[in-house]
């Protein structure tokens, strides 16, 4: 570093220098005023170490050039009868004081870097997992699609192909389903994982609502939707009330009800799916949003899953600066998507056609 890039990254501490020695001089030659500019000197020394915690070394030369420059002066003017000499306990007093800051100081750099370590080392290991998931994602794309494409080729060239054939085309497609949920969640902490969008609620739900309706024999209720536009990301939401509709089915047997409502609360909309199937445990509930977690000892499933549905849920409400949440009492489960961004309408809104021509809400 050069001489002025020196004297630039020291000038707090150099214009400290010269306030200390001008009340230094001033108590050589004010010594019936002294302890002024002495406790100026002290205050200002510790004020400046609050800004700059330097290192130990340096501290404690800096601490034993004010202590002796001080004590001189004040032992000076108790040998000449101009102080009493009991103000030399001013000295050490004043040096005690400083060495309790600096400790505390010292403890609380320690923590921050503690901190900011730990903080690192967190970073580099989502950075690393998401790495992860999506390098083993596109891994597993490939053989997943060949497996399945000579099945359906054995499946077009056999007149009674056998049934373990469609069992495997129909286990590869929920390989393909998984691969694609581990891509989502891999790039879920990017800041362009949505787009927001204004979206007509009403329509929007009905449209999920009519499309799940038609995919498997439950009680099917669509309960009370406000009239209003939520900003929201149209596909991202979509993916995330298929997650909480597909796990509302696979929790639930044909008699079982599910049913997709809507409240708003000023700016928030809370979208809840509700199902009438077996509860989740209350030892599950904190854990249920996490990846790979499951709670199927006391949900019966008509097929297997991994965990993942939920954590992409929870992944795509904080990218929307919103929650969601469970309640589950026995029977019965309900989960509470909220989101902010919504805004009233009156009367009813056009109809969804699942197209989003405007532009996107930054």
């Amino acid at each position: 570093m050069s001489v002025t890039g020196w004297l630039r990254a020291r000038k707090i501490e150099l214009a400290w220098v010269g306030f200390a020695l001008a009340n230094w001089a001033a108590m050589l030659l004010t010594p019936d005023w002294e302890t002024i500019p002495f406790h100026f000197i002290w205050v200002s020394l510790t004020i400046l170490y609050g800004y700059r915690v330097w290192r130990l070394k340096a501290t404690y030369l800096v601490l034993a050039a004010v202590a002796l420059g001080t004590g001189v002066v004040i032992l000076n003017d108790a040998f000449q009868g101009s102080q009493l000499w009991g103000e030399l306990f001013e000295v050490p007093l004043m040096s005690g004081m400083f060495l309790a800051m600096v400790w505390h100081a010292q403890r609380r750099q320690i923590a921050l870097n503690e901190t900011a370590r730990v903080a690192a080392e967190r970073a580099s290991l989502l950075d690393h997992q998401e790495r992860l998931l999506h390098d083993v994602s596109h891994e597993l794309r490939t053989p997943v699609t060949i497996a399945r494409g000579h099945l359906e080729m054995l499946q077009l060239a056999s007149d009674d192909p056998p049934p373990e054939i469609a069992v495997a085309v129909d286990e590869l497609d929920r390989i393909a389903h998984i691969v694609d949920r581990l891509l989502l969640l891999a790039k879920a902490e990017r800041p362009d994982f949505v787009a927001f969008y204004d979206i007509d609620l009403q329509p929007f739900l009905e449209d999920v609502f009519m499309r799940w309706s038609e995919v498997a024999p439950r009680n099917w209720r669509l309960g009370e939707v406000p009239a209003g536009t939520l900003v929201a990301d149209p596909q991202a939401l979509r993916t995330a009330l298929d997650a909480l509709l597909e796990n509302a089915v696979d929790h639930t047997v044909a008699a079982n009800t599910i049913e997709l409502s809507a409240e708003a609360a000023g700016s928030e909309v809370a979208i809840r799916v509700s199902d009438d199937g077996p509860g989740i445990p209350a030892d599950a509930l904190d854990r249920i949003f996490e990846r790979f977690a499951r709670a199927d000892s006391s949900r019966s499933r008509e097929r297997g899953g991994v965990g993942l549905g939920l954590a992409i849920v929870e992944a795509i409400a904080r990218a929307h600066h919103g929650r969601c949440s469970v309640a589950s009492a026995g029977q019965g489960t309900t989960f509470t998507l909220t989101l902010p961004g919504f805004e009233d309408a009156p009367g009813e809104l056009p109809k969804f056609d699942g197209k989003f021509s405007g532009p996107a809400r930054v």
